[in-house]
C-alpha cells in the first residue's frame, strides 16, 4: 500500500464521519488545525493532503494507519 492509497482511506474515513453526522466539517477543521475551506476541498476531492497535514489529522484524532486499514480486512 502506498501513501496515495492511505490518503484515500483517511479521506474516506473523514468523509464518512462528517456525512454520518458524527462530526461537522467546522469541528473537524478546528480539532485538526486545518482551515475549514481546505478541509472542505479535501473532502470534496478537489485537493489532497500533504504528508504533514495527513499526519496532523491522524495525531489529533488519535488514529493510526491500522485504524484506517481495519475495514479492509
Amino acid at each position: 500500500m502506498n501513501f496515495e492509497q492511505l490518503q484515500v482511506l483517511l479521506i474516506d474515513y473523514l468523509r464518512t464521519r462528517v456525512r454520518g453526522g458524527e462530526i461537522s466539517e467546522r469541528s473537524l477543521a478546528r480539532i485538526t488545525g486545518l482551515s475549514q475551506s481546505h478541509l472542505h476541498n479535501v473532502l470534496k476531492g478537489k485537493r489532497w493532503l500533504s504528508f504533514d497535514k495527513a499526519d496532523q489529522i491522524l495525531h489529533h484524532l488519535h488514529l493510526n494507519l491500522q485504524d484506517l486499514m481495519e475495514p479492509l480486512e
